[in-house]
């Protein structure tokens, strides 16, 4: 999972083709025990392009997208938002892998 660090860059990738965008911080717990399950769950999507942000870099397009629990996860197919997975909940691969099927 590629990491954006830059705004514009995230904007991009929002508009082209299919995009999951996991929203989490180095400091999110939830966020750091689901991280080594990611490759398995991108390799059950692969015309899925995966990105990480970190939230705390991007506090206000996290807010213009209600981000408020991590990880979050939000799909865009060609710049629509199509799905999210936003809770303050700890996420299982499971329900990740579920989430995006129905998506």
């Amino acid at each position: 999972m590629k990491e954006l660090k830059q705004e514009h860059e995230i904007r991009n990738v929002m508009k082209e083709g299919e995009t999951v965008l996991m929203f989490s911080a180095g400091w999110c717990p939830d966020c750091t025990v689901i991280e080594p399950e990611l490759p398995e769950v991108e390799a059950h999507f692969s015309t899925m392009n995966f990105y990480k942000i970190d939230r705390d870099l991007h506090p206000d397009l996290a807010g213009e997208l209600n981000i408020m629990g991590i990880p979050s996860f939000v799909v865009y197919r060609n710049g629509t938002e199509s799905g999210r997975f936003v809770s303050r909940d700890r996420k299982t691969k499971d329900e990740i892998i579920r989430f995006l099927q129905e998506v």
